[in-house]
């Protein structure tokens, strides 16, 4: 798309696309949770940066296989800033388009619950990457809060097995080498397919197959419009492209968000 220059201009255009749709899909990444002090993953605070064995702890072969793997995964699950953060101004803004009754979906490849935090519907909340408030079995699928996992390797077991079967138990997330739940990805493509706007937030826009909903919302004929700290591997299909901080540009589109 052709460069921007004038960004009131474009801040303006954005405002008045946000309030014309009907059906809007609000797509974020780890961008809309920095600001609730959640690092994002590859950025120069990021948890991989800082930590590569994380990212090992993040490879599900790597997961499976090796045991102190999973014991220094549990340890990083205890202070994991998700417990304890809180939905920022962004969250806000996409609670009150929802208010509005023009919310269609939110798609989010973050896995911390701050969307529900912050008051958006459940049902609404299409979580492509899973969520880190449960856990799963890899074994008998047994799904249960996380909490409860956490109480044990609190109590003394660094790797705790599955209650039920006594199989692997993992956070309830996509790992990389696995693959994602179909019903949850063909549901997000589904409502891209269905909104007048998608309005993406906080992501690169690189990983896929979650990124296919900004192509796939312009195939079907709706605006889009990127918000973002940096360029994103999208930034052609936007109608709007507005760079900055998100915290500040995700409300200003929504005048009415207190």
């Amino acid at each position: 798309m052709n460069e921007h220059t004038d960004v009131a201009a474009d801040l303006d255009r954005a405002r008045s696309i946000v309030a014309d749709a009907h059906r809007i899909v609000v797509f974020t990444g780890a961008g809309i949770s920095t600001d609730s002090g959640i690092p994002d993953f590859r950025g120069p605070n990021g948890v991989w940066t800082k930590n590569p064995a994380a990212e090992k702890a993040s490879t599900l072969q790597n997961y499976l296989a090796e045991p102190e793997v999973r014991v220094a995964a549990w340890q990083n699950r205890l202070s994991t800033p998700a417990w304890t953060a809180e939905p920022n101004t962004g969250h806000a803004a996409i609670v009150e388009l929802e208010r509005q009754g023009r919310v269609h979906a939110i798609v989010t490849q973050n896995i911390d619950g701050l969307h529900q935090k912050a008051g958006s519907d459940p049902d609404k909340v299409v979580e492509v990457h899973g969520t880190v408030w449960f856990t799963r079995c890899w074994d008998c699928d047994d799904r249960r809060p996380m909490a409860e996992s956490l109480d044990r390797v609190r109590g003394g077991e660094p790797d705790p097995s599955c209650v039920e079967c006594g199989g692997i138990v993992k956070s309830d997330t996509i790992s990389f080498g696995q693959a994602l739940v179909p019903d949850v990805i063909e549901r997000a493509l589904d409502v891209s397919d269905e909104c007048d706007l998608l309005l993406a937030v906080g992501s690169t826009l690189s990983v896929f197959p979650a990124a296919n909903c900004v192509p796939r919302a312009k195939a079907a004929g709706a605006n889009v419009i990127i918000v973002n700290g940096d360029e994103t591997a999208m930034d052609r299909y936007a109608d709007v492209l507005l760079l900055g901080p998100i915290g500040e540009i995700l409300p200003a589109l929504v005048p009415s968000v207190t």
